[in-house]
Protein backbone atom coordinates (compact mmCIF):
# COMPACT_ATOMS: atom_id res chain seq x y z
CA UNK A 1 0.00 0.00 0.00
CA UNK A 2 2.61 2.34 0.98
CA UNK A 3 4.96 1.75 -1.97
CA UNK A 4 1.86 2.22 -4.35
CA UNK A 5 1.25 5.75 -2.89
CA UNK A 6 5.16 6.80 -2.65
CA UNK A 7 5.13 5.61 -6.65
CA UNK A 8 1.66 7.92 -6.56
CA UNK A 9 3.78 11.00 -5.65
CA UNK A 10 6.97 10.32 -7.43
CA UNK A 11 4.51 10.01 -10.53
CA UNK A 12 2.99 12.88 -9.71
CA UNK A 13 6.04 14.96 -8.77
CA UNK A 14 7.32 14.16 -12.46
CA UNK A 15 4.46 15.27 -14.47
CA UNK A 16 4.52 18.29 -12.66
CA UNK A 17 8.26 19.12 -13.06
CA UNK A 18 7.98 17.80 -16.62
CA UNK A 19 4.87 20.48 -16.91
CA UNK A 20 5.92 23.29 -15.03
CA UNK A 21 9.23 23.07 -16.67
CA UNK A 22 8.47 23.49 -19.66
CA UNK A 23 6.58 26.74 -19.16
CA UNK A 24 8.79 27.99 -16.40
CA UNK A 25 12.43 26.52 -15.66
CA UNK A 26 12.73 26.98 -12.42
CA UNK A 27 9.02 27.13 -11.21
CA UNK A 28 9.46 25.06 -8.23
CA UNK A 29 12.63 26.98 -7.41
CA UNK A 30 10.71 30.46 -6.50
CA UNK A 31 7.18 29.51 -6.16
CA UNK A 32 7.49 29.03 -2.06
CA UNK A 33 10.22 31.70 -1.25
CA UNK A 34 7.50 34.24 -3.01
CA UNK A 35 4.84 32.37 -0.91
CA UNK A 36 6.59 33.00 2.21
CA UNK A 37 7.18 36.50 1.54
CA UNK A 38 3.83 37.51 0.59
CA UNK A 39 2.88 35.67 3.96
CA UNK A 40 5.05 37.42 6.10
CA UNK A 41 4.51 40.92 4.08
CA UNK A 42 0.65 40.25 5.12
CA UNK A 43 1.26 38.92 8.40
CA UNK A 44 3.39 42.61 9.66
CA UNK A 45 1.02 44.53 7.41
CA UNK A 46 -1.87 42.68 9.95
CA UNK A 47 0.40 43.61 13.25
CA UNK A 48 1.36 47.08 12.05
CA UNK A 49 -2.52 48.27 11.18
CA UNK A 50 -3.58 46.13 14.58
CA UNK A 51 -0.79 48.32 16.49
CA UNK A 52 -2.42 52.07 14.80
CA UNK A 53 -5.67 51.61 15.18
CA UNK A 54 -5.50 50.13 18.50
CA UNK A 55 -3.78 53.08 19.27
CA UNK A 56 -5.90 54.97 17.57
CA UNK A 57 -9.46 53.74 19.17
CA UNK A 58 -7.35 54.33 22.49
CA UNK A 59 -6.72 57.65 22.31
CA UNK A 60 -10.47 58.60 21.07
CA UNK A 61 -11.60 56.36 23.79
CA UNK A 62 -9.68 58.43 26.15
CA UNK A 63 -10.38 61.89 25.00
CA UNK A 64 -14.35 60.63 25.16
CA UNK A 65 -13.65 59.25 28.55
CA UNK A 66 -14.27 55.66 28.57
CA UNK A 67 -13.52 53.80 31.65
CA UNK A 68 -11.29 50.95 30.09
CA UNK A 69 -9.57 52.65 26.68
CA UNK A 70 -7.12 49.77 26.89
CA UNK A 71 -9.60 47.63 25.66
CA UNK A 72 -8.59 48.64 22.58
CA UNK A 73 -5.83 46.16 21.97
CA UNK A 74 -8.31 43.22 22.52
CA UNK A 75 -10.18 41.68 19.31
CA UNK A 76 -13.75 41.53 20.47
CA UNK A 77 -13.50 43.82 23.63
CA UNK A 78 -12.19 46.38 21.54
CA UNK A 79 -15.82 45.43 19.29
CA UNK A 80 -17.98 46.02 22.95
CA UNK A 81 -16.06 49.27 23.32
CA UNK A 82 -17.07 50.99 20.04
CA UNK A 83 -20.27 49.95 20.83
CA UNK A 84 -20.32 51.43 24.39
CA UNK A 85 -18.65 54.71 22.95
CA UNK A 86 -21.66 54.73 20.10
CA UNK A 87 -23.89 54.27 22.87
CA UNK A 88 -25.23 50.48 22.13
CA UNK A 89 -24.97 48.15 24.97
CA UNK A 90 -21.44 45.98 24.82
CA UNK A 91 -23.63 42.70 24.95
CA UNK A 92 -24.53 43.27 21.09
CA UNK A 93 -20.48 41.95 20.05
CA UNK A 94 -22.13 38.68 20.39
CA UNK A 95 -23.99 39.07 17.17
CA UNK A 96 -20.16 38.03 16.15
CA UNK A 97 -21.23 33.99 16.90
CA UNK A 98 -24.78 34.44 14.72
CA UNK A 99 -23.57 33.91 11.09
CA UNK A 100 -24.49 36.07 7.97
CA UNK A 101 -27.63 37.84 9.69
CA UNK A 102 -25.86 38.26 12.55
CA UNK A 103 -23.06 40.06 10.83
CA UNK A 104 -24.67 42.00 8.51
CA UNK A 105 -26.53 43.30 12.02
CA UNK A 106 -23.23 43.75 13.70
CA UNK A 107 -21.65 45.55 10.60
CA UNK A 108 -24.72 48.32 10.78
CA UNK A 109 -24.62 48.80 14.65
CA UNK A 110 -20.98 49.27 13.94
CA UNK A 111 -21.26 52.34 11.44
CA UNK A 112 -24.11 53.44 13.85
CA UNK A 113 -21.80 53.68 16.39
CA UNK A 114 -18.62 54.87 14.65
CA UNK A 115 -21.18 57.75 12.95
CA UNK A 116 -22.23 58.72 17.06
CA UNK A 117 -18.26 58.85 17.95
CA UNK A 118 -17.21 60.95 15.16
CA UNK A 119 -19.79 63.34 16.33
CA UNK A 120 -19.19 63.29 19.60
CA UNK A 121 -15.75 64.09 18.87
CA UNK A 122 -17.06 67.44 16.33
CA UNK A 123 -16.27 65.25 13.06
CA UNK A 124 -19.30 65.13 10.90
CA UNK A 125 -20.54 61.16 10.96
CA UNK A 126 -20.66 60.58 7.10
CA UNK A 127 -16.64 60.16 7.41
CA UNK A 128 -18.05 57.09 8.87
CA UNK A 129 -19.55 55.25 5.63
CA UNK A 130 -15.86 55.89 4.35
CA UNK A 131 -15.10 51.79 4.45
CA UNK A 132 -18.71 51.56 2.59
CA UNK A 133 -16.83 53.04 -0.83
CA UNK A 134 -14.23 49.91 -0.32
CA UNK A 135 -17.45 47.72 -1.97
CA UNK A 136 -16.71 49.34 -5.61
CA UNK A 137 -14.61 47.96 -7.87
CA UNK A 138 -11.25 49.45 -7.45
CA UNK A 139 -11.79 51.52 -4.74
CA UNK A 140 -11.34 48.79 -1.13
CA UNK A 141 -7.74 49.87 -0.77
CA UNK A 142 -8.03 53.18 -1.24
CA UNK A 143 -11.19 53.49 0.95
CA UNK A 144 -9.29 51.81 3.96
CA UNK A 145 -6.49 53.80 3.87
CA UNK A 146 -9.14 56.83 3.78
CA UNK A 147 -10.85 55.38 6.38
CA UNK A 148 -7.14 55.00 8.58
CA UNK A 149 -6.01 58.60 8.01
CA UNK A 150 -9.77 59.57 9.10
CA UNK A 151 -9.75 57.39 12.20
CA UNK A 152 -6.23 58.62 12.89
CA UNK A 153 -7.57 62.76 12.61
CA UNK A 154 -10.26 61.75 15.04
CA UNK A 155 -8.02 60.43 17.15
CA UNK A 156 -5.13 62.97 17.49
CA UNK A 157 -6.67 65.98 15.92
CA UNK A 158 -9.05 67.96 18.27
CA UNK A 159 -11.92 70.29 16.85
CA UNK A 160 -13.10 73.28 18.58
CA UNK A 161 -16.37 73.58 17.51
CA UNK A 162 -19.16 71.64 14.85
CA UNK A 163 -19.13 72.66 11.00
Amino acid sequence: MMNNISGMMQNMTSIMQNYFGTMWPSAGQWIWPVMGVMIAFAVVLFVGLWIYTSFAYMEIAKKLKYKYPGLAWVPFARGAMILQMGGFSWAWIFLAVVPILGWIALAILFYIAKWRIFEKRKYSGWLALIPLAGMLPYLSVFAEIAFLIVLGFVAWQDKKGRR
